[in-house]
């Protein structure tokens, strides 16, 4: 019996696979790493990637929620593009790798959904 690709198909990817994966804007600059995917429990979509960003060696290190929606995925890189900068992001709702963010806070969602300019995934 053959075995089921439960990781990735032409279309599907496992959220384990999509951790770790680079992110970069649209001029190739790498701007972090998918550290958490976050899933809407009600809906099943994904509402953000959880990119790290900054820091050195874990110091400074900065959580950006990106709504999924912002990210495209390039086949030629193996990673994900956003058509941000390095300085739009630094001024993004951003949260320290130890502290409690409420995810279900609507005022914490709005913020992240009006900065990126994106409707929720929900």
């Amino acid at each position: 019996m053959k075995a089921v690709n439960t990781d990735e198909t032409p279309q599907l990817i496992s959220a384990d696979k999509v951790k770790g994966t680079e992110v970069y804007n649209t001029s190739g600059e790498k701007l972090g790493t998918v550290e958490e995917v976050m899933i809407d429990k009600t809906s099943g979509k994904v509402a953000y990637a959880v990119m790290s960003f900054g820091g050195f060696l874990g110091m400074g290190e900065k959580y950006h929620p990106l709504p999924w929606g912002v990210l495209t995925y390039d086949t030629d890189e193996g990673g994900y593009r956003v058509a941000l900068s390095k300085e739009q992001l630094q001024g993004a709702p951003t949260h320290d790798r130890n502290e409690k963010i409420d995810y279900s806070d609507p005022a914490w969602n709005t913020r992240i959904h009006d900065y990126y300019a994106v409707p929720p995934a929900w």
